[in-house]
């Protein structure tokens, strides 16, 4: 028997809409709604390829930025493209979730509660369990704000968002992710004792919290903030009938997908970094899709999100192994996500240890990341950890996703 309970990032339901013309109704129904199993698809295939990054953060053997195009190859740049896809996705994807949850017949109320609590809870779980995690040190004196923070944060304010009409919560999303470069300009510093905050809304960057405890803010929240509501919205279109459906994701995916295209040509806004033309085409290619993640920028966001929408009408046809393969992965995100760090950074230090002796900052350094001299690998090694780490972890992902499905226990929807 499946449990009653499900969360907004784990879990996906679809109920047909029953709205007047302009009216955002959500439907509550007397009995459990069918999953849609595409979104489970879309957040698991963004979580196994978001596994790719960290298998190349931790076992490269350049010491250079994959995005930095005055050193980078096509390969690399490609490799690390790839990946982008998936923190919007995923966060867009909550918001979906949140949706999702209120048509369980769950109040305003509950989801915000809800929303609220497990936010708190990811925050908590980033500068700790995470951190840990990332750097396999118990010197806390230096955090980083990433993926889980920001994804924290974005539910305790989607938390109040959802007391307002969808509408509202949707078109303050969209403002969010469309406004917020042009105040690229404003500097933390410009604000003076108020620059912290600037950080963490806004531009990132390192904030001295104590005098022995620096925060590293390298996902700033007013985009993704404004990533999770539009996605709350987002789930309002799931609801029509599948047909009705799949025409949507594709107009609306490709539709955001040309207007990327558009306003990058035109170079004037949505990026803080205009593209050129090269010698190569390749490296013209490449610096016209190296749009800024930190913060993501509208043009990334574009980039990202309407491809990733588009794929949803693909992915309602599938079937068979591979679609149950990525549907495990998205029923339990955030285990998989706590789990592969842990693996991929654990495979790192005995690769160190077998290749140059030791694994020198990988353990113990509470500091960034910086690999140990002469240690690294090219990328055929890098793709076959990737591949290695996502199956290896499958077993485990399917057993929990099964305790999850048969336990009415509120405790397992945090993780």
């Amino acid at each position: 028997m499946q449990s009653q309970q499900e969360e907004p990032t784990g879990t996906s339901s679809v109920q047909p809409a029953t709205t007047s013309a302009g009216t955002a109704a959500v439907a509550h129904p007397s009995v459990k709604p069918p999953r849609l199993d595409s979104i489970d698809m879309l957040r698991g295939l963004a979580m196994v390829i978001m596994a790719l990054d960290h298998a190349r953060h931790y076992f490269t053997i350049v010491r250079f930025s994959p995005v930095n195009i005055d050193e980078t190859t096509v390969a690399h740049f490609f490799t690390r493209w790839l990946t982008h896809v998936c923190a919007p996705a995923f966060v867009f994807l909550a918001g979906t979730g949140a949706f999702l949850f209120r048509t369980r017949g769950k109040t305003k109320n509950e989801l915000a509660w809800f929303l609220f609590s497990r936010g708190i809870w990811l925050v908590v779980l980033e500068l700790t369990v995470m951190r840990m995690a990332w750097q396999f040190s118990f010197d806390y004196s230096y955090a980083v704000g990433q993926t889980i923070w920001a994804i924290g944060w974005s539910m305790v304010v989607l938390s109040g968002l959802v007391y307002f009409p969808i509408s509202v919560t949707t078109v303050f999303g969209v403002l969010m992710i469309v406004v917020h470069n042009a105040f690229d300009g404003i500097k933390p510093k410009m604000l003076g004792d108020w620059g912290w905050l600037w950080k963490i809304l806004h531009s990132g960057g390192r904030i001295q919290i104590f005098e022995n405890y620096t925060l590293s803010i390298m996902y700033p929240l007013i985009p993704w903030i404004g990533v999770m509501a539009a996605g709350y919205g987002f789930g309002l279109l799931l609801q029509r009938e599948q047909g009705q459906r799949k025409k949507i994701m594709w107009w609306l995916g490709g539709g955001l997908t040309i207007a990327f295209v558009i306003l990058r040509w035109l170079n004037i806004y949505g990026d803080p970094r205009p593209w050129t033309t090269h010698e190569d085409l390749a490296m013209t290619i490449v610096d016209f899709l190296n749009c800024d993640k930190y913060p993501p920028s509208l043009l990334f966001l574009l980039m990202t999100l309407g491809p990733a929408i588009a794929v949803i009408h693909l992915l309602e046809r599938l079937r068979g192994p591979v679609a149950k393969f990525f549907i495990v992965f998205g029923r339990v995100p955030l285990f998989f996500y706590v789990l592969h760090i842990f693996l991929i950074h654990a495979l790192a230090v005995l690769a160190a240890y077998i290749t140059v002796g030791g694994p020198s900052s990988l353990v113990g350094s509470g500091k960034p990341l910086e690999l140990p001299e002469g240690y690294g690998f090219e990328l055929p090694v890098v793709y076959a950890v990737w591949i290695g780490v996502s199956l290896a972890l499958y077993p485990a992902c399917k057993w929990y996703a099964d305790v999850k499905r048969r336990s009415k226990s509120k405790l397992l929807s945090y993780l």
